[in-house]
């Protein structure tokens, strides 16, 4: 794979001008190559991998859970540009707690793939309903994307924002906008 992805990458530069040979880029189609597969390599985990047993009885928890600001980079599908940003996450535990960190790492698998920004949001909350059922699940991601930056508009400072609630969260308006409110708070944690 990476001997094909070098040889590709080598074409690139021919087809824009410039000379893979030279000494700045002598290097950069192994570096190009290497890189694109750490950025995709969520292809070659799922959910169950990461969470590793980190799924723990707490029965005496009924309350939001929340972990904000968790950095998240992928790649979008229709230009293979960046996204970068924030995810929010929140849930209400039925039974079933995950470990913290394992919120993370579910982000990490979903976000090191090509993708949309709606499918990841959705994908995340799919993992964690089916990790520990919990009574409600949410997820929001607000990001930056390169495709809009780097070409066509051009708008340096949008952000695109996503949404995806589930369980109480869905159907409770007084739980969806307590998570709302949490995530939105300035706290100085």
């Amino acid at each position: 794979k990476l001997a094909q992805m070098t040889a590709a990458c080598q074409t690139i530069l021919k087809c824009i001008g410039e000379d893979p040979d030279r000494e700045g880029l002598l290097k950069t189609p192994e570096r190009w190559a290497k890189a694109l597969l750490f950025m995709t390599s969520g292809y070659s985990l799922g959910p169950e991998q990461v969470i590793n047993d980190a799924v723990f009885s707490a029965d005496s928890h009924k309350e939001i859970v929340v972990v904000k600001n968790i950095d998240i980079h992928s790649m979008c599908e229709h230009h293979m540009l960046p996204f970068t940003g924030v995810i929010h996450v929140g849930y209400i535990p039925n039974g079933k707690i995950i470990g913290l960190s394992k919120i993370a790492r579910i982000a990490d698998v979903f976000s090191r793939r090509l993708q949309v920004q709606e499918r990841l949001t959705r994908e995340i909350v799919d993992a964690l309903e089916e990790a520990i059922q919990p009574m409600g699940v949410g997820v929001v991601i607000e990001s930056s994307h390169f495709c809009m930056v780097m070409r066509g508009v051009q708008k340096v400072g949008a952000k695109t924002v996503t949404s995806c609630v589930r369980g109480v969260f869905q159907t409770n308006a007084k739980t969806r906008a307590e998570f709302f409110n949490i995530i939105n708070s300035k706290s100085g944690y």
